[in-house]
């Protein structure tokens, strides 16, 4: 078993070991006494794994319910966010009581928000399923929901009390997902460690994991509130963002940051914001991992997703510039750079 400690103003571990399902329960006997627990999981994770964990709760002396969703992206919005809240308060949770998610990122995203705004706010703890929630999603505190116009516009900040993550839960996931995964690992190498691309190339998926999770934590410890260094990891969101929303999420959403990557890349150099275009050697190191690297739309398609980034403010919004494989910087522009910018990114 291995623990890594974010130390942040809530502090918390993420404790990671293949088998930790079944030891659900022992892991939140170090934390609390037995209490009402709510497992809030996606469709996919609650019919595989929602039987274990319950039974591990329940062995351990805590009284579990459950509420799922349908799977996939489209249910990360508020209808589901106010369906999930309506039925802790008809389970009768009370603030002392505690919130599971179980599941992606889109599990841990709306847990994260009911937890952070139910009764003004209840414990939480995450069991991600999936690689991309492990590296990403279930650590930092960030929690949200889609609207209309656009991604992760409604949210909160929530750390949880624990970060539960079973290995053994990856031999279920679809390529796609494990490409999803790869995806942030290889964001995570461009922004902070050259040196972990050839572990990704071959195949060291516990390494990337490990490794990412180090990148997030010391991001996340100077940077909590994600106001200067933690924006680094937004490296192929800005415009992987506004991919999805443009393809009504029908691009995942690590397929819309590789591509996001090399557009961001390429848009960086083509504004003089860097002297090194490293869109070319991403392109290759993305592809020959089986992710797509080609932009399909237009800047005048993406532009009004980009105008309502949650990053802008004051009229200006902070992207990431690579200067090379394992060292970014960020830069702020204007909206007015913004719409060239996109144009570069699409050329």
């Amino acid at each position: 078993m291995k623990r890594i400690q974010i130390t942040t103003p809530t502090s918390y571990d993420i404790i990671i070991e293949p088998g930790a399902l079944s030891r659900v329960g022992e892991f939140l006997s170090e934390l609390y006494t037995p209490r009402k627990v709510c497992i809030i999981a996606d469709s996919t994770a609650g019919s595989l794994y929602c039987e274990t964990v319950s039974n591990a709760l329940k062995e351990a002396g805590f009284t579990p319910s459950r509420v799922l969703f349908p799977a996939g992206e489209h249910s990360k919005n508020l209808t589901t966010y106010a369906n999930v809240l309506e039925a802790l308060a008809s389970e009768n949770l009370s603030r002392s009581d505690v919130v599971i998610s179980l599941g992606g990122g889109v599990a841990t995203d709306i847990a994260g928000f009911v937890a952070g705004t139910y009764m003004r706010g209840i414990d939480l703890v995450h069991i991600p399923t999936t690689f991309l929630s492990a590296m990403d999603a279930s650590i930092g505190g960030k929690a949200a929901v889609n609207l209309l116009q656009g991604k992760n516009l409604a949210g909160i900040f929530w750390a949880p009390r624990l970060v539960i993550c079973d290995p053994d839960t990856f031999k279920n996931l679809r390529q796609t997902q494990v490409h999803d995964g790869l995806a942030e690992g290889v964001k995570n190498a461009v922004v902070s460690d050259a040196s972990l691309i050839p572990r990704i190339q071959n195949g060291d998926l516990e390494y990337m994991l490990e490794r990412s999770l180090s990148i997030k934590k010391s991001l996340v410890e100077v940077d909590e509130r994600d106001q200067g260094l933690r924006q680094l990891l937004n490296f192929g969101h800005t415009i992987g963002h506004c991919i999805e929303k443009a393809s009504s999420y029908s691009v995942s959403h690590g397929q819309a940051v590789a591509i996001g990557m090399i557009a961001e890349a390429k848009a960086a150099f083509g504004m003089g914001y860097t002297n090194t275009d490293i869109s070319g050697e991403l392109t290759k190191i993305l592809s020959g991992l089986g992710l797509p690297t080609e932009l399909r739309y237009t800047a005048e398609e993406l532009y009004p997703f980009a105008l309502i980034d949650k990053k802008i403010s004051d009229g200006m919004i902070s992207i990431v510039v690579p200067e090379a494989i394992g060292k970014c910087t960020l830069k702020k522009i204007t909206l007015a750079e913004l719409g060239e910018y996109l144009y570069q990114a699409c050329r």
